[in-house]
């Protein structure tokens, strides 16, 4: 009996040990992992209780279901990552015309198997007759709206180019079999959710202002409004996707696509040529690849400002114990917040295309440059950032996005952010091509001190050229621990990109969430300018938000929510966790 007593209370030990050295939390564990480390345990930490997907062969997750659906269906035929990646992306701009494109860019990041880190930038380029003065009056002054709607805001696309290039150098399965699913889902239809008939109910006065009163697409029949569970055929797309699965990328630069892209910009007041279009070509960067911790981040370089980004904001925080300090605490929150006011400074200043301008991006995120950037950082109070400049260097002049991510059964991964810039882009759709263009060309400064739509500075490293690319800040990223795919993160959403995926990856290495409750946290936002700090509802507790507000930080909650995060985490046992960001149809697909 002693023995059985004895066994009894070692067994219980042991579990007890265990559950006290656990690493990850296992889905359940959200209640007491936060009465350990939320400062009040009243906080509740997630904007949803929405569970993880699991799966052993692969995993694709996306801003819509059917494009998570297209990318598993390539999975399942043979395909690697990057195959998924591209079917992914085709019927996302078939489903998400929200922001799903062909007639937009972005960036992708890439992990072969055998761990080899690349990265592309499909971002647009200003067209051959953009100049630097082509938004301002006589007087120098921002004509408001000119960069945003219309013909004129559009960048010459990179998504289709970045699509033929990524499969070129990855993929596995014949090109044409990657267009199929974007093909059925435009020619048979898709289902409406209730977000997209809302979108585009909403959006249907501004598309008939652009694009002619008479203009019946994306418009319901007999002028009834869209409703949840309609079906949108789109047999213009469905002819444009053809012509790119049978000719790649001189189906889309070329040809008929060409021609009807060209005459919608003439006819419209655009300056998009059949020159840009031929002259445009994607472009393979050097990654950035460094370390946080005993992390390995993978992630892009400018012209994304994204990759500098994020890693300066997890460097200016190394130093600090956030896991004791806890989520969302007011020790937390201030020197991230800190740290983002300080990046997004530096962002004004240094970021631009590295095809026409020198980043210097090793020095930005080097522990001895961000030691000094700190320097004036202060405890007690909050800075304030007309006192934040961004930093010297010795030799040195001064919503809406998508992403998605994939991982195969061989461990290649995928990162990808997408946009057309603002919601459907510049609200152009090509006659006869049945796709949006982009209103990318806001994203350059169009004059110095005057914020994009998204109310991010820029300086002359931004500034319009001909063929240049405008700044982004897009963060497609790859995680790494030991050596082994560990996360592959990102999200849209504008200036709240970077920040987002910078708590998405701190919720995990440091508050010790699964990728599902790591999107599923509540988020904050600062970006330099203005001086404030917004907040998704219940992100902080009243106790907190005292704090921080009687240190000087103006806390503003926001009307709506911060990211729409598609992540993937590899489990030690192999296992895939998809997370998908329950504040809209985002969803993950594994098998």
């Amino acid at each position: 009996m002693k023995n059985r007593i004895a066994f009894f209370f070692l067994a219980l030990f042991l579990v007890l040990a265990c559950k006290t050295t656990q690493k990850t939390p296992t889905k359940e564990a959200s209640k007491d992992l936060f009465s350990l480390f939320v400062e009040d345990p009243n906080v509740k930490p997630f904007y949803s209780e929405k569970k993880g997907v699991f799966a052993k062969n692969g995993m694709v997750a996306a801003a819509h279901a059917e494009a998570s659906n297209a990318g598993i269906e390539i999975l399942k035929m043979g395909g690697n990552a990057i195959d998924a990646a591209v079917a992914t992306h085709f019927a996302l701009a078939v489903v998400f015309p929200f922001a799903g494109n062909l007639g937009g860019g972005g960036f992708a990041v890439i992990r072969t198997k055998n761990g080899q880190a690349h990265t592309l930038d499909f971002r647009e380029k200003a067209p051959l007759k953009a100049h630097r003065d082509m938004y301002l009056d006589a007087e120098g002054n921002v004509i408001q709206g000119l960069s945003l709607q219309g013909h004129l805001a559009s960048g010459v696309p990179g998504s289709v180019d970045g699509m033929v290039e990524m499969h070129e150098k990855f993929g596995k399965l014949p090109w044409a079999k990657l267009l199929e699913p974007a093909i059925k889902l435009a020619e048979e239809g898709v289902i409406l959710t209730d977000r997209e008939a809302l979108g585009l109910n909403n959006n249907a006065d501004v598309f008939k202002k652009v694009n002619g009163q008479d203009l019946q697409y994306f418009m319901k029949p007999q002028g009834t409004k869209w409703a949840k569970g309609d079906l949108l055929v789109q047999k213009d797309l469905a002819e444009t996707l053809k012509l790119i699965q049978l000719n790649k990328r001189a189906g889309f630069y070329e040809g008929n696509v060409a021609k009807l892209l060209v005459d919608e910009m003439a006819k419209g007041g655009g300056i998009i040529s059949q020159e840009d279009l031929q002259k445009y070509h994607s472009a393979w960067r050097k990654p950035i690849e460094a370390d946080y911790k005993n992390y390995k981040i993978i992630t892009m370089p400018p012209s994304s400002s994204g990759g500098v980004a994020l890693l300066q904001m997890l460097r200016h925080v190394e130093p600090y114990p956030l896991q004791k300090w806890g989520w969302n605490s007011a020790n937390t929150a201030q020197v991230m917040i800190e740290a983002e006011r300080r990046v997004y400074a530096d962002r004004a200043k240094w970021m631009g295309d590295t095809d026409f301008i020198d980043v210097p991006i090793e020095k930005l995120i080097s522990r001895d440059y961000l030691k000094k950037r700190w320097i004036d950082f202060d405890s007690t109070k909050a800075s304030n950032s007309k006192d934040i400049k961004g930093g010297t260097l010795p030799g040195y002049e001064s919503f809406e996005t998508t992403h998605y991510s994939v991982v195969d059964s061989e461990g290649n991964a995928v990162s990808i952010t997408t946009t057309l810039n603002g919601a459907y882009g510049s609200k152009v759709i090509v006659a006869g091509g049945g796709f949006l263009m982009n209103n990318e060309m806001d994203d350059f400064s169009i004059k110095s001190g005057v914020p994009n739509m998204f109310g991010l500075l820029g300086s002359k490293a931004n500034e319009i050229q001909p063929e240049k690319r405008m700044l982004s800040s897009m963060t497609p990223t790859i995680v790494e621990k030991d050596g082994k795919l560990f996360m592959v993160v990102g999200t849209p959403g504008g200036s709240t990109i970077m920040t987002s995926v910078y708590q998405t990856i701190l919720n995990v290495t440091e508050h010790k969430m699964t990728m599902q409750q790591a999107v599923n946290a509540l988020k904050f936002h600062h970006q330099w300018l203005p001086d404030r700090t917004v907040f998704e509802a219940n992100a902080f507790s009243e106790k907190t938000l005292e704090k921080l507000r009687g240190k000087g930080y103006i806390m503003d909650q926001q009307k709506g929510t911060l990211g729409r995060m598609d992540c993937i985490m590899v489990h030690p046992d192999g296992k895939l966790e998809g997370a998908s960001d329950p504040r809209a149809d985002n969803t993950s697909i594994g098998y």
